[in-house]
C-alpha cells in the first residue's frame, strides 16, 4: 500500500529579503572579510546571513534562531542541512570573528554595492544619532570594544547603560549609508567630523551637503567642514545671541517672509503646513542664516504656551488655599513658590501678592486665662494672591511663533536649503524602525564584542529594509498606483513599509507530497495576484518564488 505524507515548511518574505541580500553581494564580503577554519562546520558567513534575515524577518534571540530557521530548513532539501547546525554557540563565535575583522571595509564596499546597484543619489547626507539600551550591570568591560556606559537616555531609561549609535543616510530613499558607535557618555557635537572624514572617504568627494540636528552647529564642526571644501545644514540652538537678538528685534518690527511652499500635514487631512524664508545677516564666519516660519509651528508654538499658562494657573489655584501655613507663612516663603510655578511662563502672568494686617492680643503670662492674665499685641499678616495673563507680553512673544533659524555655506535658495532639512525627521524614522520593527534592544548578549558586532548586521538589516521600502515606493510612482490594500482586513498602504510587506506574506508557505519517501509533488502556496504585483513592484523575479529548489534558504556564493 503506497504511503503518502505532506510537509510543510514557512517561506513568507525570506526569498525577498535573500534576493536583496544577494543584491549586495553579503554572502561573498562575509567570506572575505570573516573567513572560517577549513575543519569548520560551517561557515561565518553564512551564519552571519542567516542572523541578518533572522533579524529582517522575525527577530529572534540567538538561542532561537535555530528554531526559527527550522521553520524554513529541514526537510525540504535533498540532503537536509539541520536547523540545530546554527545553534547559539555557532552564531556567537561568528559574531565575536566579526567583531575581530576590518568592519569598517567590509561596511565600505556593502555601501559601495547599494549605491551602484539601486543608484542611490549621494549629494545629500543626513546625520543623527540615538541610544542602544542595556539591561544589566556589564561590570566586566572589554577593553577593545565600544564602552557601555550612563549617558543621556533617549529611550527615557537612565537607569540604563547604553552605546551611541549614530547613523547616516541617502536623501534618496532614506537609505543608511554608514554608522558609528560610540561610548555611551559621548556627546552628540563630538562626533561630526570624524564622521563627515568618514563619509568623505567612502563618497570620495567634498561636495555633498551633510545635514544633521543643533548639535552640529559649533564654530568648530561648520568651520572643519567648510574649509576642508563640505557643505552644510543644521539649526541654530535657540540659547545663540544671533538668535535671541533676532527674536528681539521682530517682536517689535515687522519682519517680510517670502512665501517658500506649502505641504499636507502628515496624519491631518485637508490641513497644510506653510513655510516662508527670511534670510537674515551672515555670521563672523560668513555663513548664511536663513530664518524659516511654520504655520503649523506657529500654531503649536501659541498652543504649546497657552497650555503652560493654563498649568501656572492651576498651580496657583492649588496653591492659594495653603498660604499662610506651613512653610508659606511669609511673603518671601510664597514668592519663591509663586517663583517656581511661573518659571515656565516668565512675564505672560501677572502674580500679586496681597497682604492684610491686622493687631490682635497674644496672652503671654503663664497659666489658664484670667482677670489677671497679661496680654501683648500683635500685628498677624495674612496674604492671598491675585493674577491674571500679561495681554501685551503674550502678544509681543507670539511675534516669535513658528520662527526657526537654518545655518548653512551652500549657494541653494532659502526655500531649498529648507526643503533639504525637512528630510531629516526621515532619518529619525529609520531610528524607530531599528528599535520598534527590528527590535535592536534588548540585547540578549553578554559580551561588549559581540554587541558591537550585531549591531553591524543590525546596520545592514536596516539598509536592507530601506531599500525594499525606496524600491517599492518609487515603482508604485512610477506605475501610477497610489494605494496597495496590503494591511489587516485588506485596508490600503499609500506607502507601504516593511511591517506591511511582510504582514502581508505572512502565510506564504512550501509544500510537498512525498509517496514511498520520494516527492511527487511541490509547490508555494499562499502566493496571490497581489503577491506577484508586490514581487514585480520590488524587482524580484518571479523564479525567486516560483521555482524554489533544495536548499533555497542556503546562503551561498552569487
Amino acid at each position: 500500500m503506497k504511503q503518502f505524507e505532506t510537509r510543510f515548511k514557512q517561506v513568507d518574505v525570506l526569498p525577498i529579503v535573500k534576493h536583496y541580500m544577494d543584491q549586495l553581494d553579503l554572502f561573498s564580503l562575509f567570506k572575505k572579510y570573516v573567513p572560517a577554519a577549513p575543519d569548520s562546520l560551517a561557515d561565518h558567513a553564512e551564519s552571519l546571513c542567516i542572523l541578518t534575515a533572522n533579524i529582517i524577518c522575525d527577530n529572534k534571540p540567538l538561542y532561537k534562531v535555530k528554531e526559527w530557521l527550522s521553520k524554513y530548513s529541514d526537510g525540504i532539501v535533498d540532503e537536509p542541512v539541520a536547523a540545530d547546525l546554527f545553534n547559539d554557540d555557532r552564531l556567537a563565535r561568528a559574531l565575536s570573528a566579526l567583531f575581530n575583522a576590518e568592519r569598517h571595509s567590509l561596511m565600505t564596499e556593502v555601501s559601495s554595492n547599494a549605491i551602484s546597484v539601486h543608484r542611490l543619489l549621494t549629494n545629500e547626507i543626513h546625520n543623527d544619532s540615538t541610544t542602544v539600551t542595556f539591561m544589566g550591570d556589564y561590570k566586566n568591560p572589554d577593553p577593545d570594544a565600544v564602552k557601555l556606559k550612563h549617558g543621556h537616555n533617549k529611550d527615557f531609561r537612565p537607569d540604563c547603560k547604553q552605546v551611541v549609535f549614530g547613523l547616516n543616510i541617502t536623501s534618496d530613499g532614506h537609505v543608511p549609508l554608514s554608522y558609528k558607535l560610540f561610548d555611551g557618555n559621548t556627546n552628540d557635537d563630538v562626533t561630526h567630523i570624524p564622521n563627515w572624514n568618514g563619509l568623505r572617504t567612502l563618497l570620495e568627494k567634498e561636495d555633498f551637503v551633510y545635514i544633521a540636528d543643533c548639535k552640529l552647529c559649533s564654530t568648530k564642526n561648520l568651520t572643519y567642514i567648510a574649509k576642508n571644501g563640505g557643505l552644510f545644514i543644521t539649526i541654530v540652538p535657540k540659547d545663540r545671541k544671533e538668535v535671541k537678538t533676532f527674536l528681539k528685534h521682530i517682536q517689535s518690527n515687522d519682519i517680510k517672509f517670502k512665501d517658500a511652499y506649502k505641504v499636507e500635514r502628515s496624519g491631518k487631512k485637508g490641513r497644510t503646513n506653510i513655510f516662508k524664508t527670511y534670510e537674515g545677516d551672515r555670521t563672523k564666519k560668513g555663513f548664511r542664516i536663513i530664518w524659516v516660519h511654520s504655520s503649523s509651528k506657529q500654531k503649536d508654538d501659541s498652543l504649546r504656551r497657552q497650555k503652560k499658562i493654563d498649568k501656572a494657573i492651576e498651580a496657583l489655584e492649588s496653591l492659594s488655599p495653603k498660604l499662610n501655613a506651613y512653610h508659606l507663612k511669609t511673603k518671601k516663603e510664597i514668592k519663591v513658590a509663586v517663583n517656581n510655578i511661573c518659571k515656565g511662563v516668565k512675564g505672560l502672568l501677572e502674580v500679586k501678592i496681597f497682604t492684610e494686617r491686622k493687631q490682635i492680643k497674644v496672652k503671654v503670662s503663664p497659666g489658664r486665662p484670667s482677670l489677671s492674665s497679661t496680654y501683648k499685641n500683635k500685628w498677624e499678616f495674612k496674604h492671598s494672591l491675585q493674577w491674571k495673563p500679561n495681554k501685551q507680553a503674550i502678544l509681543k512673544t507670539s511675534k516669535t511663533d513658528g520662527i526657526f533659524p537654518l545655518i548653512t555655506n551652500t549657494a541653494l535658495v532659502a526655500c531649498e536649503v529648507l526643503r533639504e532639512y525637512k528630510s531629516q525627521p526621515f532619518l529619525e524614522k529609520r531610528m524607530y524602525t531599528k528599535k520598534t520593527v527590528l527590535q535592536v534592544a534588548p540585547v540578549f548578549l553578554k559580551k561588549e564584542k559581540r554587541i558591537e558586532a550585531i549591531l553591524f548586521l543590525y546596520f545592514a538589516a536596516l539598509m536592507i529594509v530601506s531599500l525594499i521600502e525606496r524600491k517599492i515606493r518609487m515603482d508604485m510612482a512610477k506605475a501610477h498606483i497610489e494605494k496597495l490594500p496590503i494591511l489587516p482586513q485588506g485596508m490600503n498602504a499609500k506607502k507601504p513599509t516593511w511591517n506591511n510587506i511582510r504582514y502581508f506574506f505572512r502565510n506564504v508557505h512550501y509544500s510537498e507530497i512525498i509517496q514511498d519517501g520520494v516527492c511527487i509533488q511541490s509547490m508555494v502556496k499562499g502566493l496571490s495576484a497581489l503577491h506577484k504585483q508586490i514581487n514585480r513592484l520590488l524587482d524580484v523575479p518571479s523564479s525567486v518564488y516560483k521555482n524554489l529548489q533544495s536548499s533555497w534558504w542556503q546562503f551561498k556564493y552569487t
